[in-house]
């Protein structure tokens, strides 16, 4: 359960921080702060409800793409994001083809090295800590 938390905050801190990188160097990329935490958190769920089905839809009927689906459900969640909040803005042909790009590759790259730091290394090693200490009582 507290590694499914800590995979949950990883995803929701890697979106933030892939969103504010895309604000800052894509021109018509607008992040109002007043809600941007909800822009994200709608980009988070949208991403993990429509990744599997991107995936599945993709698996079924355009096996071809299967390595675009990471990419095409970036794009419809950050469409959801949109259409959702005011806190992501995207106002440009330009913004709509490198955000999802750039959001993606953000994610994908800190989410695993923030997954691998926290997850494999530092709760993987507390538990193995964990089991060692019950083991010698």
């Amino acid at each position: 359960m507290v590694r499914m938390l800590l995979q949950a905050a990883i995803n929701v801190v890697m979106a933030a921080v892939a969103m504010l990188v895309a604000g800052t160097l894509i021109d018509g990329v607008t992040l109002e702060p007043v809600g941007f935490v909800t822009a994200v958190v709608v980009f988070v769920l949208a991403q993990a409800v429509l990744g599997p089905f991107v995936f599945n839809m993709a698996r079924q009927y355009a096996s071809a793409i299967l390595g675009a689906v990471g990419l095409v459900s970036t794009l419809l969640a950050v469409w959801v994001a949109t259409l959702v909040t005011d806190g992501l803005t995207l106002s440009t042909p330009m913004a709509w083809i490198l955000t999802p790009l750039v959001v993606w590759i953000v994610t994908a790259l800190g989410t695993w090295v923030l997954g691998y730091l926290v997850l494999k290394r530092w709760w993987d090693k507390r538990t193995e800590e964990k089991n060692i200490r019950q083991a010698l009582r």
